[in-house]
């Protein structure tokens, strides 16, 4: 029997804790550092920090930890993979070289080039005056992108010049490398899907909801809600994807000595000229995980140990259903946000940066709870997660009304 530890404390981690915990083999799920809403389903959380890998793995090797799964992208950038595998501990994850796809935008690009992985055309400046001058000649929408991890908030796209000078300004006041990339006009979704080495197994498409407001109006989040499967992105579409992005992104790791176990997340949008890739995440991402794992008609932990093991796994997915989930959030996220107002518990969620214990439930960061449906179409799945929603006592915390409009459009 297996003992499995969960890094992070997000609600892809609850998520994943839970997907991990219904396999017959599993015994214990520690998750470290978590949350309390976590103990709701028995989850054992443990006091350290996701950055501290020296403690992570010595509780790891104490504990007897059969597999690390690493959730959220900051400790796989700075190589927590390679810590325990010096260690001789079985992790899930991206080594930091083959984390760049993420962490680095250029990185990302220059791999995308180099192995013909569609995409969308860009320009690199190290200086603000050149940068400005470049922006002001080129058409309108402008994406600006910071090199590096910015927790799905380092993106802005610019419908105005002023609005591209004023991003531009904000991004070198933070770096000193920013991408202004072509404006692609076309459908986004998320194809996730779980490597190890050259086998590969495809999870069902997803779509974010980055912005903060009803109609993607307001700042860029974490991600405000999602559903899945998506109607628009057809069998056929998924075949290209495969064909064009990810297939040719496995073999390029490999040419490129950077296979490895793990995750790969393909932010697409699907163009006239077919799929393209936004951007690349090396982890599951936050919140589809929420309504991804539950689709799984198998037991996770031996898919990724199957993984791991250089076997192809059999994984099937539930074909009947839509999963929907909409994430409650604090006041001023994703600004500052107000910590110590009450958040309701609901058995079921997904919790993410909540303080106190179940029952006495506070906000203590920005995303706190994702509150999730499944039914047989996507209309029906959406109005199950508002009723669920229109029953709790939520006073100043924040949502979106619309989650899955765009798939139902």
């Amino acid at each position: 029997m297996a003992q499995v530890l969960i890094v992070g404390s997000g609600g892809r981690e609850h998520a994943i804790a839970k997907a991990m915990q219904a396999s017959s083999q599993v015994t214990t799920i520690f998750c470290a550092p978590g949350n309390p809403g976590m103990l709701l389903d028995d989850i054992q959380t443990v006091a350290i920090d996701e950055m501290d890998f020296a403690s992570l793995a010595a509780f790891a090797r104490d504990n007897a930890v059969d597999l690390t799964f690493v959730g959220p992208e900051v400790p796989l950038a700075a190589g927590i993979v390679d810590y325990f595998q010096a260690a001789d501990l079985a992790i899930f994850g991206p080594h930091q070289a083959a984390a760049r796809l993420e962490s680095s935008k250029v990185f990302a690009k220059e791999f995308m080039a180099r192995h013909a992985i569609p995409t969308a055309g860009y320009q690199l400046f190290h200086d603000l005056p050149a940068a400005l001058a470049y922006s002001a000649k080129q058409p309108l929408p402008q994406v600006i992108k910071v090199d590096g991890l910015a927790a799905g908030k380092g993106v802005t796209v610019a419908t105005s010049l002023e609005q591209a000078a004023d991003a531009l300004r904000h991004a070198f006041a933070h770096t000193d490398t920013v991408l202004i990339e072509d404006f692609v006009d076309g459908f986004e979704f998320s194809q996730m899907v779980l490597v190890g080495g050259d086998n590969y197994v495809l999870l069902p498409t997803a779509q974010d909801h980055k912005r903060l407001l009803d109609g993607d109006q307001g700042p860029n989040t974490g991600g405000m809600g999602a559903y899945s499967p998506v109607p628009q992105i057809i069998p056929a579409i998924v075949a290209q994807t495969v064909k064009t992005i990810v297939e040719p992104t496995i073999a390029g790791l490999k040419a490129d000595g950077l296979s490895f176990a793990g995750v790969i997340y393909v932010g697409g949008i699907l163009t006239a000229n077919g799929p393209q890739v936004i951007e690349y995440n090396l982890r599951l991402g936050d919140p589809e995980t929420q309504i991804l794992l539950p689709q799984l008609q198998g037991d996770f932990y031996q898919l990724i140990q199957a993984l791991m093991n250089g076997q192809q796994p059999v994984a099937e997915w539930q074909r009947d259903a839509t999963y929907l989930g909409v994430v409650i959030a604090a006041p001023g996220y994703p600004g500052t946000t107000e910590k110590g107002v009450a958040v309701p518990t609901l058995p079921g969620a997904d919790y993410a940066s909540v303080a106190g214990e179940p029952g006495k439930l506070t906000s203590a960061g920005g995303r706190l709870m994702m509150v999730t449906a499944r039914a047989k179409s996507l209309a029906a799945a959406q109005q199950a997660a508002y009723r669920q929603v229109a029953a709790l006592d939520l006073g100043p915390l924040i949502y979106r009304h619309d989650i899955g409009a765009k798939g139902l459009g």
